[in-house]
């Protein structure tokens, strides 16, 4: 059956077309990313309630919201933090083969049922559920040399002008800002004031949602004989300062207590617990994410793409900093992976032709590589796989392995040439015959070596899989081509060894004799370990080896992935609790121009933040 593919090269030689074809498409599609999404899939429960504390928050929102949430299907366990800001965050977490959406769906639904319980502050800034995505990818910071725009101004600049940009990317999870400063009516009681008054906060409070509000008048002159007919206007909600102060809180006796009288009413923050600095200028940071299978690099480039043209038009002084772009480390390693790639191509192509020792006989193997690790890019986009770290050091390896497949043909076929075979067809029909079975046997053996991995369980499992299945894929692509186009391309190439030029000739013939000498020493040591009263010498080694091995397993640190420098350094300071903001940023300053005179350092950022 196989003589099919001798016979017939056109035939042979489409199967590795259409290899190499699906693998570029397949090139093309895939994401790609550093390491494969390891991280189970996680939901993030998130309410406030202004003006409460931690212990507030914990006993009427987060202990009402986890009893309800607790036992949803395929839940492993579950996180909660309460803030004295007000604001609570319960983080559930999932089985690594659970759908998000689902997930999503299942806990909305159970914090639905929790709402009948919560106090109505909350219920009214609303309970939100959303999936929690994947690391960062790229952190921008947007801030301002011009004193005008303080934070306040930033942070709702952006809110309007980039944030919906960044966010109608393809790709892009979710862009958040750390610690938002957005505009609020800020309205400042004065307890003395109030006393004198005996004016209750309960008061302020209905005056606002009595007076604040958008209403339906109606309309005049409808169905009653009129000449016109008008619709009503009220002035709706209040929008600036001046009109919130004018709220009357209470009227007697002609005599009106106005909001302005028993408060500072000013356009102020929403909350006043996070400030960010950019080198020293007031600014804010934006967190972008991706969605899952979403290309990184792509995500990156096209939100670049976007600010570059949002910058264009913004106010003077204003300016974007990318402080952490996952794109640069990303392409660094995957350009380091892909340079290791063709060197050992490189070095696999001159190996076989030193001991081939006939470019007819190299050329052959050196195009069944390629064809094997092109052709996997097609299944690895099948399999739901990415371009990663693991899957391209796995084609590093599976280089050395699919090249044996070729060679195995090539040097069966000249055999049959060396011992007087004159026609290189009658010869690869001779060595296919003898061989096939040992290309398969071989193909079986090392896929059973690295298919296993992927049945590992748990996270290391979801890691490895696609190291292990990569390789097998591409040992089986290298099989499908050894019994395919390296016996077509031996019958047609292939030819008994003629006279080599001179300096060729002394190269092989020095190279043949050293071999060769090296071969005789490897057989004396074999025959020396061999002998009975030797053969002690040889448990020995295995002993020593295995004592050596034991002893670094145990000195050599430990971990999941190797650590790598990614260009940025972390630091966090922590003070007691109860510290201002002030205080805290005060400290926060001190470190940030130490880390500043650091060689090297080319921006600075600091979000200090309160609990």
């Amino acid at each position: 059956m196989l003589k099919i593919f001798i016979d017939r090269p056109v035939l042979s030689t489409v199967i590795s077309i259409i290899f190499v074809f699906l693998g570029i498409i397949g090139l093309e599609t895939l994401s790609v990313e550093q390491y494969p999404d390891i991280a189970p899939p996680t939901i993030v429960v998130s309410a406030s309630y202004p003006g409460a504390n931690a212990d507030v928050i914990l006993n009427s929102v987060i202990v009402p919201l986890e009893q309800q949430i607790n036992g949803v299907e395929g839940m492993t366990y579950m996180t909660s933090t309460a803030s004295n800001d007000g604001s609570a965050r319960i983080t559930v977490f999932f089985e690594q083969d659970i759908n998000a959406d689902i997930a999503s769906v299942n806990v909305q639904n159970l914090v639905a049922s929790a709402t009948s319980l919560l106090p109505s502050e909350v219920v009214q800034t609303g309970v939100t559920v959303k999936k929690q995505q994947s690391s960062t990818i790229l952190m921008i910071a947007l801030s301002s040399d011009n004193p005008d725009y303080d934070g306040q101004f930033i942070q709702n600049y952006a809110n309007i002008n980039i944030i919906p940009q960044i966010q109608r990317v393809r790709g892009v999870g979710y862009a958040n800002v750390y610690g938002s400063r957005d505009y609020s009516m800020r309205i400042w009681l004065k307890p003395d004031v109030m006393a004198s008054y005996k004016v209750t906060p309960e008061e302020v409070t209905a005056a606002l949602q009595d007076q604040n509000i958008d209403a339906a008048p109606g309309q005049l002159g409808q169905n009653d004989n009129q000449t016109f007919q008008y619709t009503m206007k009220y002035t709706g909600r209040l929008k600036t300062a001046e009109e919130f102060g004018n709220i009357i809180i209470r009227s007697q006796n002609g005599q009106v207590l106005r909001m302005k009288d028993v408060a500072n009413v000013e356009l102020g923050s929403l909350n006043y617990t996070v400030y960010t600095q950019m080198d020293g200028l007031q600014a804010i940071a934006i967190g972008v994410s991706q969605t899952a299978g979403s290309n990184a690099q792509q995500v990156i480039k096209d939100i670049k793409a976007e600010l570059a043209i949002a910058s264009e038009s913004f106010p003077s002084g204003l300016k974007i900093t990318y402080v952490n772009d996952a794109n640069e480390f990303l392409s660094e390693s995957i350009r380091k992976v892909i340079h290791t790639l063709i060197e050992a191509f490189i070095l696999v192509f001159i190996v076989v032709f030193i001991f081939l020792q006939d470019i007819r006989s190299t050329i052959i193997p050196a195009v069944a590589v390629p064809v094997a690790i092109v052709g996997t890019f097609f299944f690895l986009l099948l399999f739901g796989f990415s371009i990663n770290l693991l899957t391209l050091f796995a084609l590093v390896l599976a280089i050395g392995i699919v090249v044996d497949d070729a060679i195995v043909v090539v040097e069966a076929v000249h055999a049959k040439l060396d011992a007087g075979e004159k026609d290189p067809k009658k010869a690869t029909y001779e060595a296919l015959e003898e061989i096939a079975p040992a290309i398969v046997s071989i193909t079986l053996v090392m896929a059973a070596v690295f298919i296993p991995v992927s049945f590992i369980g748990g996270t290391s499992g979801v890691f490895f899989k696609q190291f292990g299945l990569t390789l097998a894929i591409a040992i089986v692509i290298s099989a499908i081509n050894a019994l395919t186009l390296s016996p077509a391309l031996c019958a047609i190439f292939l030819k008994p060894h003629a006279e080599r030029k001179s300096f060729l000739k002394r190269f092989y013939y020095y190279f043949n004799v050293g071999f060769t000498a090296t071969v005789h020493k490897y057989k004396s040591a074999l025959t020396f370990l061999g002998k009975t009263t030797h053969r002690w010498i040889a448990l020995c080694i295995i002993a020593i080896a295995g004592i050596i091995m034991v002893f670094l397993l145990r000195t050599i640190p430990s971990g999941f992935v190797p650590q790598e420098d990614s260009g940025g350094v972390l630091g966090m300071v922590t003070l007691p609790p109860g510290a201002s903001l002030e205080r805290t940023d005060s400290l926060v300053q001190k470190v940030v121009k130490i880390a500043e005179k650091a060689p090297h350092v080319e921006h600075a950022l600091n979000i200090t933040g309160v609990n």
